[in-house]
């Protein structure tokens, strides 16, 4: 029986070459099943740990390559959230609040392991909201209920302040806090609305005491002020002006005359009978 060389050495290729894919196919399998690569998105820091264990480092955004079995990464979410919170609590004067506050905030990414490690992935739930509760209720009740209107901004900014210090310590840093509203009891409301009404009707009472005393000022000064041009004028009268003003009012009187005597001047009085004429033929 001839051997053929040749395809013996074809064989041993084709096997070679079907064992080579039977290996890759295999280790595509192992790299899907394992996944020894993890991808941390935008926004995200990646908790490694050792067999459950949280590790000191802490993955940055990208693809990074893992220990399939050994470890695992939990994802975290570090931008920016939105919380909002409704709480009751009462003002120093005792009075009933309703507030509604919205916070934002995040986690501080170098933190993530250890708000992972203490925390977990609930810190809203378990920190974020019940600090909000405490801080609104501490903070209204140092201020009585007109001062938590009237002073708003000082007292959003002791509640942010307040915040900020109790969450870092969880390693949960604020951006911004603020007051959304304020409600009370309707008697209060009520309260403040006519206490208003009555400011707003003394101050117009006031404006028009005001006016009214500004007017009889002027009033006074202006008759001061004719009174002592009277008194004035008073002063200057002499006899000399006295019959300067009648030769001044005979002036205009004669200024004024057409010329034409009157033909009976009165009962008694002797008649100027056509000196008129006579006047007019000279």
């Amino acid at each position: 029986m001839d051997n053929d060389p040749m395809g013996e050495i074809k064989n041993v290729l084709k096997k070679g070459q079907w064992r080579s894919l039977i290996i890759i196919a295999v280790l595509v399998v192992l790299l899907l099943a394992f996944r020894p690569w993890v991808q941390v998105g935008a926004g995200e820091r990646g908790v490694v740990q050792n067999f459950g264990a949280v590790q000191d480092k802490v993955l940055n955004e990208g693809i990074h390559f893992k220990i399939p079995i050994v470890q695992t990464v939990i994802l975290m979410d570090v931008k920016i959230q939105k919380a909002m919170t409704d709480a009751a609590s009462s003002s120093s004067d005792l009075q009933d609040v309703d507030l509604s506050v919205a916070l934002n905030y995040h986690i501080i990414p170098d933190k993530a392991n250890l708000v992972y490690q203490t925390i977990g992935v609930q810190f809203k739930e378990r920190i974020i909201d019940p600090a909000i509760q405490e801080v609104m209720k501490a903070v209204s009740a140092r201020y009585t209920a007109e001062e938590l209107i009237t002073k708003r901004p000082a007292v959003s900014t002791e509640m942010q302040e307040a915040l900020t210090s109790r969450l870092l310590a969880s390693n949960i840093a604020v951006d911004a806090f603020s007051i959304i509203s304020f409600s009370f009891s309707q008697t209060f409301t009520d309260a403040i609305e006519a206490k208003q009404t009555a400011e707003q009707n003394a101050l117009k009472a006031k404006r028009d005491l005001d006016r009214i005393k500004v007017e009889a000022e002027q009033t006074i000064a202006a008759a001061t002020a004719e009174a002592e041009a009277l008194r004035l004028q008073k002063m200057n009268i002499s006899p000399d002006l006295i019959e300067l003003r009648k030769i001044e009012a005979n002036l205009k009187a004669i200024e004024k005359w057409n010329g034409i005597l009157p033909e009976v001047t009165g009962a008694g009085a002797i008649p100027f009978i056509g000196v008129g004429e006579a006047i007019k033929n000279k």
